[in-house]
């Protein structure tokens, strides 16, 4: 399950692990104009860990997502 809010300026997404037990505890994700945040609470510290990821390396990270092992980098598209 997951939810969306549009706020000022960021849309937040909440992923709720609904999986059989053991869960894992809900990811929540900031996406900015500039950068995306991605937070999850680490119950053994009872802190938010947070990485914050530029649009670039969110961009890598949704390409890499489809291919195989491997080395790649990612051409600017031709026009």
């Amino acid at each position: 399950m997951f939810t969306i809010e549009h706020e000022f300026d960021a849309t937040v997404i909440t992923l709720v692990d609904e999986g059989h037990a053991p869960l894992g505890e809900d990811v929540t994700i900031h996406a900015f104009e500039e950068c995306v945040t991605v937070e999850q609470l680490d119950p053994r510290t009872d802190r938010v860990q947070k990485v914050t990821l530029s649009m670039r390396q969110l961009q890598d990270l949704r390409a890499a997502m489809n291919l195989p092992e491997g080395v790649y980098r990612l051409r600017p598209a031709r026009r």
